[in-house]
């Protein structure tokens, strides 16, 4: 059975996109923690990200970077966090989440209410960086 983000990629299921290449697909999160969080995920179906061949693991991380800097150009902050948790979706992913402190990455704190225009102007801003 197909992931959400599966879905995504596949463009059933709308998102925020900022980056795209032949593996690997970027996208705003809808829950973000913080303005400019965004999931970067591998096109290809694998649940846990260190079941992926090194090779490839390897350009998703260079991906990841691309994704990364593109945020530091148009969101504010110190540095931009990598988490990896693996549980949410049965779907490899990287949180790239733009940073001040460490309580900027705590994942029970209240997420960022965005409208629709605001989360498509983010989204824009760092597909336009990157």
């Amino acid at each position: 059975m197909a992931t959400i983000f599966s879905k995504i990629v596949k463009g059933e299921i709308p998102c925020y996109k900022v980056a795209e290449n032949d593996n690997f697909f970027a996208f705003l999160d809808i829950n973000p923690l913080r303005e400019g969080h965004t999931l970067v995920i591998p096109k290809q179906e694998i649940d846990y990200l260190f079941d992926i061949d090194d090779d490839n693991l390897a350009e998703m991380i260079k991906f990841s970077k691309r994704v990364a800097k593109a945020i530091e150009k148009v969101i504010s902050c110190k540095r931009v966090g990598v988490v990896v948790l693996g549980l949410e979706v049965p779907h490899a992913h990287i949180h790239l989440i733009p940073i001040n402190d460490e309580a900027d990455v705590s994942f029970s704190k209240p997420r960022v209410k965005l409208s629709d225009e605001e989360m498509e102007a983010i989204a824009e801003k760092i597909r336009n960086a990157f």
